[in-house]
């Protein structure tokens, strides 16, 4: 999570290296795709498609109703792809500041589907709604930086806002341990060897441009917020996270 009460400072900076290294790494090599430099931010990647189109394969995700995806460039494809299945999804707004948003596909117009996966598309077609009022979600995609393909650890760009979203969700019954967690990155992106923390939230499959990746000996989900790494900062930036604190 964003605040770093309790945290062991030699794991932030572990962190932190592997996420360097493979954003360098990203860009040494070419595979790191628009919006350039890939540092600081969930980077989108060449393949990004074909990754899409391998998660989506996922029984889970094709059985599912109510999906949630991040908002963020590589999982644009994603997005996309799961309205025109006619796919309900849960969109967080950047940084949460504007809670979540429901998309409906019967909702957005014939050819808007592209439109609707963007950030703004996303504001303009979808419409906000109070977490506790969303519905079941049956499946999750999320960004990552890095993932082990082992242990499905995963690391996000630092924030901590996939941690807080599921922290949210599963605190209010919308997500469960059994809902799968999904991450689309590419090969150059799994790693093994990282750290986690108490509210980090591994993944239970990771999709690249060349395979999928079923995680066996992944840690349990986190069942809600934990609020002793919650700081007030945090709280000053989420307006969702100071309503359920109160």
């Amino acid at each position: 999570m964003g605040g770093r009460g309790g945290r062991d400072p030699a794991v932030i900076r572990a962190k932190a290296e592997i996420r360097r290294a493979v954003w360098d790494r990203m860009e040494r090599e070419g595979v790191a795709a628009f919006p350039l430099p890939p540092h600081g931010r969930i980077p989108n990647f060449r393949g990004a498609e074909s990754a899409c189109r391998r998660a989506l394969a996922i029984p889970e995700i094709m059985g599912a109703a109510v999906v949630k995806v991040n908002p963020d460039s590589p999982q644009r494809p994603c997005r996309e792809a799961l309205l025109g299945m006619g796919k309900v999804l849960v969109v967080p707004t950047p940084r949460l500041r504007g809670g979540f948003l429901l998309l409906d596909p019967s909702a957005i117009p014939r050819g808007r589907a592209s439109e609707a996966a963007t950030i703004g598309g996303a504001a303009r077609w979808g419409r906000s709604v109070d977490p506790r009022e969303l519905p079941r979600i049956d499946a999750v995609i999320v960004g990552s930086v890095a993932v082990s393909p082992r242990t499905g650890a995963r690391l996000g760009k630092s924030h901590g806002y996939a941690e807080l979203e599921w922290g949210i969700l599963a605190g209010l019954g919308k997500v469960v341990e059994r809902t799968p967690v999904v991450t689309t990155v590419h090969d150059i992106q799994l790693v093994d060897g990282i750290p986690v923390e108490p509210f980090d939230l591994p993944v239970d499959y990771a999709a690249t441009p060349t395979r999928l990746i079923t995680v066996e000996a992944r840690p349990p989900k986190p069942h809600g917020i934990l609020w002793e790494y919650v700081d007030e900062a945090l709280l000053g930036e989420v307006p969702i996270l100071r309503a359920l604190a109160r």
